[in-house]
Protein backbone atom coordinates (compact mmCIF):
# COMPACT_ATOMS: atom_id res chain seq x y z
CA UNK A 1 0.00 0.00 0.00
CA UNK A 2 1.21 3.49 -0.86
CA UNK A 3 2.64 5.33 2.13
CA UNK A 4 2.65 2.14 4.32
CA UNK A 5 5.09 1.99 7.20
CA UNK A 6 6.64 -1.20 5.74
CA UNK A 7 7.47 0.56 2.48
CA UNK A 8 8.81 3.62 4.29
CA UNK A 9 11.06 1.47 6.45
CA UNK A 10 12.39 -0.46 3.45
CA UNK A 11 13.09 2.77 1.55
CA UNK A 12 14.85 4.27 4.58
CA UNK A 13 17.08 1.20 4.85
CA UNK A 14 17.96 1.34 1.15
CA UNK A 15 18.66 5.08 1.36
CA UNK A 16 21.18 4.40 4.13
CA UNK A 17 22.80 1.69 2.00
CA UNK A 18 22.87 4.06 -0.98
CA UNK A 19 24.52 6.76 1.13
CA UNK A 20 27.24 4.42 2.41
CA UNK A 21 28.03 3.16 -1.09
CA UNK A 22 28.02 6.70 -2.55
CA UNK A 23 30.39 8.04 0.13
CA UNK A 24 32.67 5.05 -0.41
CA UNK A 25 32.70 5.66 -4.19
CA UNK A 26 31.06 2.29 -4.85
CA UNK A 27 29.38 2.94 -8.23
CA UNK A 28 27.78 -0.50 -8.60
CA UNK A 29 26.47 -0.51 -5.03
CA UNK A 30 25.05 3.02 -5.28
CA UNK A 31 23.34 2.22 -8.57
CA UNK A 32 21.84 -1.02 -7.22
CA UNK A 33 20.48 0.60 -4.06
CA UNK A 34 18.90 3.45 -6.06
CA UNK A 35 17.31 1.05 -8.56
CA UNK A 36 16.04 -1.17 -5.72
CA UNK A 37 14.17 1.81 -4.26
CA UNK A 38 12.51 2.47 -7.63
CA UNK A 39 11.56 -1.20 -8.04
CA UNK A 40 10.21 -1.34 -4.48
CA UNK A 41 7.89 1.63 -5.09
CA UNK A 42 6.68 0.09 -8.35
CA UNK A 43 5.94 -3.32 -6.81
CA UNK A 44 3.94 -1.55 -4.10
CA UNK A 45 2.09 0.55 -6.76
CA UNK A 46 3.18 3.63 -4.78
CA UNK A 47 3.30 6.04 -7.73
CA UNK A 48 3.46 9.25 -5.68
CA UNK A 49 6.23 7.81 -3.51
CA UNK A 50 8.04 6.70 -6.69
CA UNK A 51 8.01 10.28 -8.03
CA UNK A 52 9.19 11.64 -4.67
CA UNK A 53 12.04 9.12 -4.38
CA UNK A 54 13.24 9.78 -7.93
CA UNK A 55 13.62 13.46 -7.03
CA UNK A 56 15.22 12.65 -3.65
CA UNK A 57 17.78 10.31 -5.19
CA UNK A 58 18.71 12.81 -7.92
CA UNK A 59 19.29 15.60 -5.38
CA UNK A 60 21.44 13.74 -2.88
CA UNK A 61 24.81 15.39 -2.31
CA UNK A 62 27.43 14.25 -4.82
CA UNK A 63 25.05 11.79 -6.43
CA UNK A 64 26.77 9.68 -9.08
CA UNK A 65 25.63 10.17 -12.65
CA UNK A 66 25.56 6.39 -13.14
CA UNK A 67 22.96 6.12 -10.36
CA UNK A 68 20.79 8.89 -11.82
CA UNK A 69 20.99 7.31 -15.28
CA UNK A 70 19.97 3.91 -13.89
CA UNK A 71 17.05 5.42 -11.93
CA UNK A 72 15.74 7.30 -14.96
CA UNK A 73 16.07 4.31 -17.28
CA UNK A 74 14.41 1.92 -14.81
CA UNK A 75 11.51 4.30 -14.09
CA UNK A 76 10.95 4.81 -17.84
CA UNK A 77 10.12 1.09 -18.08
CA UNK A 78 7.07 1.71 -15.86
CA UNK A 79 5.50 4.49 -17.95
CA UNK A 80 3.37 2.12 -20.03
CA UNK A 81 1.99 0.30 -16.98
CA UNK A 82 0.81 3.35 -15.04
CA UNK A 83 -2.85 3.03 -13.98
CA UNK A 84 -4.10 6.18 -15.71
CA UNK A 85 -3.08 9.08 -17.96
CA UNK A 86 -2.64 11.54 -15.09
CA UNK A 87 -0.19 9.20 -13.30
CA UNK A 88 1.65 8.64 -16.58
CA UNK A 89 1.99 12.37 -17.22
CA UNK A 90 3.18 12.99 -13.65
CA UNK A 91 5.87 10.29 -13.92
CA UNK A 92 7.06 11.60 -17.31
CA UNK A 93 7.24 15.17 -15.95
CA UNK A 94 9.18 14.03 -12.88
CA UNK A 95 11.72 12.10 -14.96
CA UNK A 96 12.00 14.95 -17.48
CA UNK A 97 12.65 17.44 -14.67
CA UNK A 98 15.36 15.20 -13.18
CA UNK A 99 17.01 14.71 -16.59
CA UNK A 100 16.90 18.41 -17.55
CA UNK A 101 20.37 19.92 -17.99
CA UNK A 102 22.18 16.58 -17.59
CA UNK A 103 24.05 15.58 -20.74
CA UNK A 104 24.36 11.94 -19.70
CA UNK A 105 20.54 11.50 -19.78
CA UNK A 106 19.74 13.94 -22.62
CA UNK A 107 18.55 11.15 -24.91
CA UNK A 108 16.24 9.79 -22.22
CA UNK A 109 14.81 13.29 -21.72
CA UNK A 110 14.18 13.67 -25.46
CA UNK A 111 12.29 10.36 -25.49
CA UNK A 112 10.26 11.43 -22.45
CA UNK A 113 9.37 14.76 -24.10
CA UNK A 114 8.27 12.95 -27.25
CA UNK A 115 6.00 10.64 -25.24
CA UNK A 116 4.50 13.55 -23.33
CA UNK A 117 3.83 15.41 -26.59
CA UNK A 118 2.09 12.33 -27.99
CA UNK A 119 -0.21 12.18 -24.96
CA UNK A 120 -1.04 15.88 -25.32
CA UNK A 121 -1.77 15.38 -29.03
CA UNK A 122 -4.09 12.46 -28.25
CA UNK A 123 -5.91 14.79 -25.87
CA UNK A 124 -6.39 17.24 -28.75
CA UNK A 125 -3.87 19.77 -27.39
CA UNK A 126 -1.86 20.23 -30.60
CA UNK A 127 -0.44 23.65 -29.65
CA UNK A 128 0.77 22.35 -26.30
CA UNK A 129 2.29 19.24 -27.90
CA UNK A 130 4.17 21.39 -30.43
CA UNK A 131 5.49 23.70 -27.71
CA UNK A 132 6.68 20.75 -25.61
CA UNK A 133 8.55 19.18 -28.55
CA UNK A 134 10.36 22.43 -29.32
CA UNK A 135 12.00 22.40 -25.86
CA UNK A 136 14.58 19.90 -27.13
CA UNK A 137 17.25 20.47 -29.80
CA UNK A 138 18.32 16.90 -30.62
CA UNK A 139 20.64 18.01 -33.42
CA UNK A 140 23.25 18.77 -30.72
CA UNK A 141 23.11 15.24 -29.24
CA UNK A 142 26.33 13.46 -30.20
CA UNK A 143 25.33 10.05 -28.84
CA UNK A 144 21.85 9.84 -30.39
CA UNK A 145 21.42 7.63 -33.46
CA UNK A 146 21.01 9.55 -36.72
CA UNK A 147 17.65 7.98 -37.52
CA UNK A 148 16.28 8.85 -34.07
CA UNK A 149 17.42 12.47 -34.48
CA UNK A 150 15.73 12.70 -37.86
CA UNK A 151 12.52 11.12 -36.55
CA UNK A 152 12.41 13.59 -33.64
CA UNK A 153 12.93 16.66 -35.85
CA UNK A 154 10.34 15.41 -38.35
CA UNK A 155 7.86 15.04 -35.50
CA UNK A 156 8.58 18.66 -34.52
CA UNK A 157 7.92 19.74 -38.13
CA UNK A 158 4.70 17.70 -38.34
CA UNK A 159 3.26 19.24 -35.18
CA UNK A 160 4.07 22.75 -36.45
CA UNK A 161 2.29 21.99 -39.72
CA UNK A 162 -0.68 20.57 -37.80
CA UNK A 163 -1.01 23.87 -35.95
CA UNK A 164 -0.40 25.78 -39.24
CA UNK A 165 2.80 27.38 -37.93
CA UNK A 166 4.51 27.35 -41.33
CA UNK A 167 7.34 29.72 -40.39
CA UNK A 168 8.54 27.53 -37.51
CA UNK A 169 8.01 24.39 -39.59
CA UNK A 170 10.37 25.78 -42.23
CA UNK A 171 12.98 26.74 -39.62
CA UNK A 172 12.90 23.24 -38.11
CA UNK A 173 12.97 21.52 -41.51
CA UNK A 174 16.19 23.35 -42.37
CA UNK A 175 17.94 21.41 -39.61
CA UNK A 176 17.77 18.43 -41.96
CA UNK A 177 19.93 18.32 -45.07
CA UNK A 178 18.33 16.16 -47.80
CA UNK A 179 21.80 14.71 -48.44
CA UNK A 180 21.59 12.88 -45.10
CA UNK A 181 19.08 10.43 -46.62
CA UNK A 182 21.58 9.35 -49.27
CA UNK A 183 24.38 8.66 -46.80
CA UNK A 184 25.96 5.22 -46.54
CA UNK A 185 24.22 3.68 -43.51
CA UNK A 186 26.89 0.95 -43.23
CA UNK A 187 29.27 3.55 -41.78
CA UNK A 188 26.99 3.96 -38.76
CA UNK A 189 27.50 0.31 -37.83
CA UNK A 190 31.25 0.65 -37.38
CA UNK A 191 32.45 0.71 -33.80
CA UNK A 192 33.49 4.19 -32.66
CA UNK A 193 37.16 4.82 -32.12
CA UNK A 194 38.48 5.30 -28.62
CA UNK A 195 37.54 8.76 -27.38
CA UNK A 196 34.55 9.07 -29.72
CA UNK A 197 31.00 9.32 -28.39
CA UNK A 198 29.27 5.95 -28.13
CA UNK A 199 26.26 6.25 -30.42
CA UNK A 200 23.21 4.55 -28.95
CA UNK A 201 21.04 2.30 -31.05
CA UNK A 202 17.73 3.78 -32.11
CA UNK A 203 14.58 2.28 -30.53
CA UNK A 204 12.77 -0.39 -32.55
CA UNK A 205 9.87 1.95 -33.37
CA UNK A 206 12.10 4.47 -35.19
CA UNK A 207 11.61 4.17 -38.99
CA UNK A 208 14.47 3.28 -41.35
CA UNK A 209 16.42 6.01 -43.14
CA UNK A 210 14.52 5.52 -46.42
CA UNK A 211 11.17 5.59 -44.63
CA UNK A 212 12.25 8.82 -42.91
CA UNK A 213 13.14 10.20 -46.34
CA UNK A 214 9.58 9.56 -47.52
CA UNK A 215 8.13 11.16 -44.37
CA UNK A 216 10.42 14.20 -44.78
CA UNK A 217 9.33 14.88 -48.35
CA UNK A 218 5.65 14.29 -47.55
CA UNK A 219 5.93 16.92 -44.81
CA UNK A 220 7.70 19.31 -47.20
CA UNK A 221 4.87 18.78 -49.71
CA UNK A 222 2.45 19.90 -47.00
CA UNK A 223 4.63 22.95 -46.35
CA UNK A 224 4.96 23.97 -50.02
CA UNK A 225 1.25 23.32 -50.65
CA UNK A 226 0.16 26.15 -48.34
CA UNK A 227 1.54 28.74 -50.78
CA UNK A 228 1.12 26.65 -53.97
CA UNK A 229 4.85 26.33 -54.73
CA UNK A 230 4.24 23.79 -57.48
CA UNK A 231 7.84 23.34 -58.59
CA UNK A 232 9.06 22.50 -55.07
CA UNK A 233 6.10 20.13 -54.61
CA UNK A 234 7.12 18.43 -57.86
CA UNK A 235 10.73 18.11 -56.71
CA UNK A 236 9.55 16.53 -53.44
CA UNK A 237 7.48 13.97 -55.32
CA UNK A 238 10.47 13.33 -57.58
CA UNK A 239 12.59 12.51 -54.51
CA UNK A 240 9.91 10.14 -53.19
CA UNK A 241 9.69 8.55 -56.65
CA UNK A 242 13.43 7.75 -56.54
CA UNK A 243 13.14 5.70 -53.31
CA UNK A 244 13.94 2.07 -54.35
CA UNK A 245 10.94 0.50 -52.58
CA UNK A 246 8.62 2.85 -54.49
CA UNK A 247 10.35 2.74 -57.87
CA UNK A 248 10.25 -1.08 -57.87
CA UNK A 249 6.49 -1.27 -57.29
CA UNK A 250 4.20 0.00 -60.11
CA UNK A 251 1.29 0.30 -57.68
CA UNK A 252 3.35 2.82 -55.69
CA UNK A 253 5.20 4.73 -58.41
CA UNK A 254 2.25 5.22 -60.78
CA UNK A 255 0.32 7.70 -58.57
CA UNK A 256 3.58 9.48 -57.69
CA UNK A 257 4.54 9.87 -61.35
CA UNK A 258 1.06 11.25 -62.11
CA UNK A 259 1.56 13.88 -59.43
CA UNK A 260 5.00 14.76 -60.80
CA UNK A 261 3.42 15.41 -64.20
CA UNK A 262 0.60 17.53 -62.82
CA UNK A 263 2.86 19.73 -60.73
CA UNK A 264 5.37 20.06 -63.57
CA UNK A 265 2.65 21.50 -65.77
CA UNK A 266 1.38 23.72 -62.95
CA UNK A 267 4.85 25.13 -62.20
CA UNK A 268 5.77 28.44 -63.91
CA UNK A 269 8.16 28.12 -66.82
CA UNK A 270 11.82 28.49 -65.81
CA UNK A 271 15.11 26.59 -66.43
CA UNK A 272 14.57 24.20 -63.46
CA UNK A 273 11.01 23.41 -64.57
CA UNK A 274 12.15 22.87 -68.15
CA UNK A 275 14.97 20.58 -67.05
CA UNK A 276 12.68 18.46 -64.86
CA UNK A 277 10.06 18.31 -67.60
CA UNK A 278 12.52 16.97 -70.17
CA UNK A 279 14.01 14.51 -67.68
CA UNK A 280 10.52 13.19 -66.87
CA UNK A 281 9.71 12.76 -70.57
CA UNK A 282 12.73 10.46 -70.87
CA UNK A 283 11.41 8.23 -68.05
CA UNK A 284 10.42 4.85 -69.50
CA UNK A 285 7.70 4.46 -66.88
CA UNK A 286 5.83 7.36 -68.45
CA UNK A 287 4.74 5.04 -71.26
CA UNK A 288 2.54 3.27 -68.69
CA UNK A 289 0.43 6.43 -68.31
CA UNK A 290 0.14 7.62 -71.95
CA UNK A 291 -2.26 10.49 -71.20
CA UNK A 292 0.35 12.16 -69.04
CA UNK A 293 3.07 11.60 -71.60
CA UNK A 294 0.79 13.38 -74.07
CA UNK A 295 0.25 16.23 -71.59
CA UNK A 296 3.98 16.79 -71.11
CA UNK A 297 4.61 16.48 -74.86
CA UNK A 298 2.09 19.23 -75.55
CA UNK A 299 3.68 21.52 -72.98
CA UNK A 300 7.21 20.96 -74.28
CA UNK A 301 6.29 21.30 -77.97
CA UNK A 302 6.45 24.86 -79.31
CA UNK A 303 2.93 24.88 -80.66
CA UNK A 304 -0.15 26.78 -79.51
CA UNK A 305 -2.34 24.69 -77.19
CA UNK A 306 -6.10 25.12 -77.43
CA UNK A 307 -7.12 25.42 -73.79
CA UNK A 308 -10.72 24.30 -74.32
CA UNK A 309 -9.66 21.10 -76.10
CA UNK A 310 -6.95 20.34 -73.55
CA UNK A 311 -9.29 20.85 -70.60
CA UNK A 312 -12.00 18.72 -72.20
CA UNK A 313 -9.51 15.90 -72.66
CA UNK A 314 -7.87 16.08 -69.21
CA UNK A 315 -10.78 17.23 -67.05
CA UNK A 316 -11.63 13.71 -65.85
CA UNK A 317 -7.97 12.97 -65.06
CA UNK A 318 -7.80 16.24 -63.17
CA UNK A 319 -10.93 15.44 -61.12
CA UNK A 320 -9.55 11.99 -60.26
CA UNK A 321 -6.25 13.47 -59.16
CA UNK A 322 -8.00 16.12 -57.10
CA UNK A 323 -9.73 13.39 -55.10
CA UNK A 324 -6.53 11.33 -54.76
CA UNK A 325 -4.57 14.31 -53.46
CA UNK A 326 -7.15 15.14 -50.84
CA UNK A 327 -7.96 18.54 -52.30
CA UNK A 328 -4.38 19.59 -53.15
CA UNK A 329 -5.58 20.18 -56.70
CA UNK A 330 -8.54 22.50 -56.25
CA UNK A 331 -10.07 25.54 -57.88
CA UNK A 332 -6.84 27.53 -57.49
CA UNK A 333 -4.84 24.82 -59.27
CA UNK A 334 -7.36 24.71 -62.13
CA UNK A 335 -6.99 28.47 -62.61
CA UNK A 336 -3.20 28.18 -62.45
CA UNK A 337 -3.24 25.39 -65.01
CA UNK A 338 -5.06 27.67 -67.43
CA UNK A 339 -2.49 30.43 -66.75
CA UNK A 340 0.36 28.00 -67.46
CA UNK A 341 -1.19 27.14 -70.83
CA UNK A 342 -1.59 30.85 -71.60
CA UNK A 343 2.03 31.39 -70.56
CA UNK A 344 3.12 28.56 -72.88
CA UNK A 345 1.11 30.01 -75.76
CA UNK A 346 2.62 33.48 -75.28
CA UNK A 347 6.11 31.94 -75.46
CA UNK A 348 5.12 30.19 -78.70
CA UNK A 349 3.64 33.36 -80.17
CA UNK A 350 6.75 35.37 -79.24
CA UNK A 351 8.86 32.85 -81.16
CA UNK A 352 6.85 33.05 -84.40
CA UNK A 353 5.57 36.65 -84.42
CA UNK A 354 7.44 39.95 -84.32
CA UNK A 355 4.20 41.95 -84.57
CA UNK A 356 0.63 40.84 -83.85
CA UNK A 357 -2.71 42.53 -83.16
CA UNK A 358 -4.39 42.11 -79.81
CA UNK A 359 -7.41 40.54 -81.47
CA UNK A 360 -5.31 37.89 -83.22
CA UNK A 361 -3.36 37.23 -80.02
CA UNK A 362 -6.61 36.90 -78.06
CA UNK A 363 -7.85 34.35 -80.62
CA UNK A 364 -4.67 32.29 -80.35
CA UNK A 365 -4.84 32.35 -76.54
CA UNK A 366 -8.58 31.56 -76.48
CA UNK A 367 -9.18 34.76 -74.49
CA UNK A 368 -11.42 37.80 -74.78
CA UNK A 369 -9.69 41.12 -75.50
CA UNK A 370 -10.53 42.35 -72.01
CA UNK A 371 -9.02 39.24 -70.41
CA UNK A 372 -5.93 39.56 -72.62
CA UNK A 373 -5.38 43.16 -71.47
CA UNK A 374 -5.69 42.17 -67.80
CA UNK A 375 -3.10 39.40 -68.25
CA UNK A 376 -0.79 41.80 -70.09
CA UNK A 377 -0.94 44.19 -67.15
CA UNK A 378 -0.17 41.29 -64.76
CA UNK A 379 2.90 40.27 -66.79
Amino acid sequence: MEGSSGLDAAIESLLNTEKQCRLAGDVAGTRKAAVDIVELCFKDAAWKTLNDQIVVLSKRRGQLKQAITAVVQKAMEYIDVTPDVETRIELIKTLSSVAAGKIYVEIERARLIKRLAKIKEEQGKIDEAAEIMQEVAVETFGSMAKTEKLAFILEQVRLCLDRQDYVRAQILSRKISPRVFDADTSKDKKKPKEGDNMVQEAPADVPSLLELKRIYYELMIRYYSHNNDYLEICRCYKSIYEIPSIKEDPAKWTPILRKICWFLVLAPHDPMQSSLLNATLEDKNLSEIPNFRLLLKQVVTMEVIQWTKLWEFFKDEYENEKNLLGGALGTKAAEDLKLRIIEHNILVVSKYYSRITLKRLADLLCLSLQRRRSISRTW
